[in-house]
């Protein structure tokens, strides 16, 4: 096979090997870093069609000895269902409104479409994972979050321990956002509060929110690559930060009481996992105690 040239931003010619070197000379320290760490990974329901991808990274980072976990959502299925059985749909403060018939379609296509796909991709892009939902092993307890919400659940304890034989196994695991209610019924859950705790619970090195956003973008529209919690805070104070970013940094700012860094990156880059936890520049947003 013959060396191909590309041009660097200067213009100068560089081999592909040149190329190669320096990617792995920047990488390396990462990788060292991340070898036995444990990653929490959220793939939003915005996200899902970029699975694939994502994916891809996960089953490479395994490979390279980290930990990963992904959390899921699954909204935009959710609703294509709910529309083709004629069931409404109604969201109060960002939540979904379910009822018992509504809780039926949740379950159906979070653990039969979603989680199931996505154990199956990745399968067949050889990678070992297993699929659960927060009801196994009772390792999601949660209560009734708002009477008017239906059966929406707000975690109240979270036993990591199925998720833990399975990463000592060799496995993946593939988590559904659902939980187990007091009264031992089912409950919905929202997925960025389900990757967070979980985060909490394993002692997570990172809590990875993958999204359809960039990151946390400054008034003027330009990334923040890093930020501390109080600037996290202080951009939402000024109205920087607003509409639906607001409860996703929440999300983070509650999982840094336990993780040390979240990061929000662009589900819908390629490759996005890996340009963030493996180059001095990163992808997206990293927020730090």
């Amino acid at each position: 096979m013959g060396i191909t040239f590309s041009m660097n931003a200067d213009g100068d010619i560089i081999n592909d090997q040149h190329l190669i070197a320096q990617v792995l000379g920047e990488a390396l320290p990462y990788i060292d870093f991340l070898r036995g760490k444990t990653l929490v990974i959220k793939l939003g329901g915005s996200t899902l069609e970029h699975q694939r991808g994502v994916l891809q990274d996960i089953i490479w980072l395994h490979a390279l000895g980290a930990r990963p976990i992904l959390v899921h959502g699954g909204g935009p299925y959710i609703n294509e269902w709910l529309k083709k059985l004629n069931i409404p749909t109604r969201f109060e403060q960002g939540l979904r409104v379910t009822d018992a018939q509504t809780l039926d379609v949740v379950r159906m296509v979070l653990l039969g479409q979603v989680n199931q796909g996505l154990v199956l991709m990745a399968a067949q892009m050889g990678g070992k994972a297993v699929g659960l939902s927060g009801t196994d092993g009772n390792m999601v307890r949660a209560r009734i979050a708002d009477e008017r919400l239906g059966f929406v659940g707000e975690i109240t304890e979270v036993d990591p321990s199925p998720v833990q034989v399975l990463i000592e196994q060799g496995y993946i695991p593939v988590v559904a956002p659902l939980g187990m209610g007091e009264n031992g019924s089912c409950l919905n859950i929202n997925a960025d509060l389900v990757a967070a705790h979980l985060a909490g619970a394993l002692d997570a090195e990172k809590l990875i929110f993958l999204s359809n956003v960039v990151g946390i973008c400054r008034a003027d529209g330009s990334l923040v690559s890093e930020l501390s919690e109080g600037e996290a805070k202080q951009l939402i104070a000024e109205g920087v930060i607003n509409g639906g970013m607001i409860p996703k940094v929440s999300a983070c700012l509650d999982a840094l009481a336990s993780v040390p860094r979240v990061h929000i990156v662009d589900g819908r880059e390629p490759h996005v996992l890996l340009r963030e936890l493996f180059t001095d520049q990163g992808a997206g947003t990293m927020i730090v105690r």
